[in-house]
């Protein structure tokens, strides 16, 4: 079995229990990936673009983004970061609270890699996060990993 090394995350939500959840979920995994938080999609944009204060931030290895998001929405960021070619390698998972038809379809046809509807429940909310992080550390191959 390889070794597993850490992958960037940047999550993109602006609900304080979301982040706190994710941060949990994060911690309990062993592998120790470092998650970067944002809360809106303007400051997503600059932080993958390492604008103003993001200048020497990691470049993520995943983004986790939610839709209902102040500012710049994440269809919006999910736009921009598939139009330029030097960010849309980046995995984008759609993490959010709508299961509206139309939004999953928006999502893909903007090529989001994968669309989740957050669960409500506090240790379900919390197995799909874990679960999103361990598929992206021991499944998938990322470019540059």
């Amino acid at each position: 079995m390889s070794e597993f090394r850490p992958i960037e995350v940047l999550l993109v939500e602006d609900d304080p229990g979301d982040v706190l959840l994710c941060q949990e979920a994060f911690s309990y995994n062993k592998v120790g990936n470092n998650l970067h938080v944002v809360n809106d999609g303007e400051q997503a944009l600059a932080y993958l673009r390492g604008e103003g204060q993001y200048d020497s931030a990691p470049r993520p290895d995943l983004v986790l983004l939610d839709l209902n998001l102040p500012r710049v929405n994440g269809f919006e960021v999910l736009e921009e970061v598939k139009r330029d070619p030097s960010l849309r390698t980046i995995p984008v998972v759609i993490l959010t609270t709508s299961e509206a038809e139309q939004d999953i379809l928006r999502g893909y046809n903007l090529h989001a890699n994968a669309y989740i509807a957050k669960p409500v429940d506090f240790d379900q909310f919390t197995r799909v996060v874990r679960q999103i992080d361990e598929f992206f550390v021991t499944v998938v191959k990322l470019p540059g990993k």
